[in-house]
């Protein structure tokens, strides 16, 4: 599960709570600890370049922000200031096209963010860090081509991602190698799965096309997600606001029965709409969460009217109802989540954004919107036992 939906949030962390809403096991490896760091191979297949690595995030032994060289030695941030001031250089020179350099990662929460040409600018508030906002056209690296990996090294193992979360932009996949075991990769588009996604977004009707941010020397920088793209007045505020009146009318009749893990079957919670909010109750038939009529930008950034805290009743209602949302599921199937992809995105109002991603995944996965991962549609990569991860900087084609 993630827990943080744009840029400026937190960084991805993952918990036992979080992760049991999937019904994913998270167990230390017997076989062995996992080391302090973890070799990272980068390899840049993109057929451009120079590139530029930066591994950023948060130190699980004492909660500093930071980053790691390329040795995976952590950096605490120095103090910031108001305005912000410079950060310290942490880029790491990265590989030629057709080459591989390897750096250490080690236990963070974090993004290993890589740029195309010059490198990123990064400054701290008193805050801690700032990072890049796609969504702001006066951002300093706003006319950049660039992109990230989340992950989490800890002693229960690696988790490691890739995202589209907060825009589609470089392709890349990752991937992790156990110790003694075949490498897991996840991540990489179709052939010409590239150009496939901008074609698609640019033939959907709607002001979808709006969300493609393009460099004045014709380099396609990237596409806002959907909730940027509100927020940046490139897509109708109201975009999905048909979809939530149809779902808020049928449930003001019947009920929107929602099983949040997939483990614990019997543990139900039953929505139904009075006036302007859904109410849940549980088994006993008491009411334990309720949700206000959710606007657009809640649905796509799964927060504000559904907000969902790390506990075990309503974050997980939340994360359900809002997969539910951006796969236009809740009308077709009244149990929910509805985990088969078959019925995802059927509705003509739908996220369109995540659904052309998906549709140009070779494995299926992406993680196109926060709880992407609500029946293991998401591009995540794990082992208990990591022996060495991948980061695949693929060909814009």
């Amino acid at each position: 599960m993630r827990i943080r939906h744009a840029l400026e949030r937190s960084i991805l962390t993952l918990t036992v709570a979080a992760l049991s809403a999937t019904g994913a096991v998270i167990a230390a490896s017997p076989a062995a600890a996992v080391p302090a760091t973890i070799p990272l191979k980068i390899t840049n297949n993109s057929g451009r370049g120079p590139v530029y690595i930066y591994n950023l995030g948060t130190q699980l032994s004492s909660g500093r922000q930071g980053w790691a060289d390329a040795g995976g030695t952590f950096h605490a941030w120095p103090g910031g200031s108001i305005p912000p001031s410079p950060a310290p250089d942490a880029s790491i020179t990265g590989p030629g096209n057709g080459q591989s350099i390897t750096i250490r990662m080690p236990k963070f929460s974090g993004r290993v963010y890589f740029s195309y040409g010059q490198k990123l600018v990064f400054k701290l508030a008193t805050g801690g860090l700032v990072q890049p906002a796609v969504q702001n056209p006066s951002d300093p690296n706003a006319n950049i081509l660039f992109n990230w990996s989340e992950y989490t090294l800890n002693d229960s193992g690696l988790w490691i991602n890739s995202t589209q979360v907060d825009m589609f932009s470089a392709p890349y996949a990752v991937g992790v190698q156990p110790v003694g075991g075949t490498t897991k990769n996840t991540g990489h588009l179709k052939p010409g799965g590239y150009n496939g996604f901008f074609n698609a977004l640019r033939g959907q009707p709607g002001g979808w096309a709006n969300l493609i941010r393009t460099r004045s020397d014709g380099t396609v920088l990237r596409a806002l997600a959907p909730g940027h793209g509100i927020e940046a007045g490139a897509l109708p505020a109201g975009i999905m606001n048909d979809y939530v009146n149809r779902v808020w009318s049928k449930y003001s009749g019947s009920t929107l029965t929602v099983t949040p893990f997939a483990n614990q079957p019997n543990t139900r919670y039953f929505g139904r709409v009075s006036g302007n909010v859904m109410n849940f109750t549980n088994t006993s038939g008491a009411v334990v969460t309720s949700f206000q009529k959710p606007d657009s930008d809640s649905i796509f950034g799964c927060y504000k009217l559904l907000d969902a805290p790390n506990d075990l009743v309503r974050g997980p209602i939340s994360r359900t109802l809002c997969a539910g949302f951006n796969r236009s599921t809740l009308l077709t199937n009244p149990n929910q989540p509805d985990t088969s992809a078959a019925g995802f995105y059927t509705d003509a109002v739908t996220n369109h954004y995540a659904r052309k991603i998906h549709a140009q995944m070779v494995d299926g996965k992406a993680y196109a919107f926060a709880f992407d991962d609500v029946g293991a549609h998401e591009s995540l990569v794990h082992d208990g036992n990591p022996q060495q991860a991948y980061l695949t900087l693929d060909p814009f084609n």
